[in-house]
């Protein structure tokens, strides 16, 4: 029976690691599942549609990335829609885009393009880019993605679309990367499909608080009802995240998980490009609006304290030879991988990701928050003048 005695700290370390468990698994159970929930009442007829294919505005901010608009630019073209436009307003290398584009122009009558002027000044490009694409859309619907961005089939539109109820104004789509190879590009891809996860979860669970701009679509009506960017328009982004935790309500939202409806970036091709994108998603974080802000930070803070709970418990009965203090540590663990395997792979399946995270897992379970804490303090040692409007 000794080895049922747990003295009181060992108690401790049980009730401690016990409870951040159940934290943990909530927050599994009741957020990060939610897109595999959503796809299997999809399956099941269980959400109502629309039926109607309102015409649609796709609006593309291209900046020096010709070589990805003739990649992504024909399968946009391609989609099987009855009518929608295509703008490109292209923002630098504005000789090669443009000859490009008009070449393009002559075979596709629904496709446009126009340009942001070099003199803007005291307005991000990229705001003013969206802005003057909005203006030139002729109609309500709005779909928003970038350059680099390819759609999964030429169902892409008609699943956005299948959303667009009379109550609808704001529609999150998914975006990841193509498959690649390397330990960066595996930490993007968790990272990614992480961060999807949180706000494509909170989202479904009827409170969105952000969307990525790779795969989105809003009402024009929405857009000149919140005075467009008007209410960040010093900060260099937030075109896309801020917009919508602003503009986003319980009723208004909708959420397309459907693996046609995806789009994909190529994958990473240089170490900044990444970092720079995290940091700049970290500076508009301090201005979102809601407590989803604060649940993200608490789950993270669980996370990292489970992990030490667990080894700490695992440690204190193999150094007391107390084994069942250390089987329970290590069960615990063991539990919350399990569930967290069969959460992230059902959703990574779901989403038609290609990479499926095994052992690894609790690698990089371990390793996001860490990285994420390197943003925040890169972006605390940089000039702030470098994220305001420009």
């Amino acid at each position: 029976m000794e080895a049922f005695a747990f003295n009181a700290i060992e108690q401790g370390l049980l009730i401690v690691a016990a409870s951040l468990l159940v934290i943990q698994a909530v927050y599994y159970l009741a957020l990060y599942n939610r897109v595999n929930l959503h796809n299997r009442a999809v399956r099941k007829g269980e959400v109502r549609f629309s039926d109607e294919l309102p015409p649609v505005s796709v609006l593309i901010c291209a900046h020096n990335e010709t070589e990805n608009l003739r990649r992504s630019l024909p399968a946009m073209l391609a989609q099987d829609y009855p009518q929608f436009e295509l703008i490109v307003i292209n923002d630098g290398a504005k000789n090669e885009n443009e000859a490009y584009l008009s070449q393009l122009e002559e075979q596709h009558t629904n496709l446009y393009h126009s340009f942001v002027p070099d003199s803007s000044r005291y307005i991000s490009r990229k705001k003013l880019a969206i802005t003057l694409g909005v203006r030139a859309a002729r109609y309500d619907w709005l779909v928003l993605t970038e350059g680099d961005c390819l759609p999964q089939s030429d169902q892409w539109l008609r699943l956005l679309a299948r959303n667009f109820t009379a109550h609808t104004e704001i529609v999150l789509g998914y975006s990841g990367y193509e498959r690649g190879d390397g330990w960066l590009q595996r930490q993007a891809d968790f990272d990614n499909l992480f961060t999807s996860l949180r706000y494509l979860g909170f989202a479904l669970a009827g409170s969105p608080y952000m969307g990525i701009g790779r795969n989105m679509a809003y009402r024009k009506s929405l857009f000149f009802r919140q005075k467009g960017f008007s209410a960040h328009l010093n900060l260099r982004r937030g075109d896309d995240d801020l917009f919508i935790n602003q503009a986003a309500t319980s009723e208004n939202t909708r959420v397309e998980t459907d693996p046609a409806s995806t789009v994909r970036l190529l994958p990473l091709a240089h170490p900044r490009d990444w970092r720079e994108e995290k940091i700049g998603y970290t500076s508009t974080t301090p201005f979102y609006k809601g407590v989803q802000r604060w649940l993200n930070g608490w789950e993270t803070t669980t996370r990292l304290l489970f992990y030490v709970a667990w080894m700490v418990l695992v440690v204190t009965g193999i150094l007391h030879a107390h084994w069942l203090v250390a089987g329970i540590g290590f069960l615990l663990f063991v539990v919350r991988f399990v569930l967290q395997a069969v959460v992230i792979n059902r959703a990574a399946k779901n989403l038609d990701e290609k990479r499926s995270y095994g052992l690894m897992l609790p690698v990089f379970d371990f390793l996001q928050p860490v990285q994420s804490l390197g943003w925040k303090l890169r972006y605390h040692f940089r000039d702030k003048r470098e994220f305001l409007r420009k």
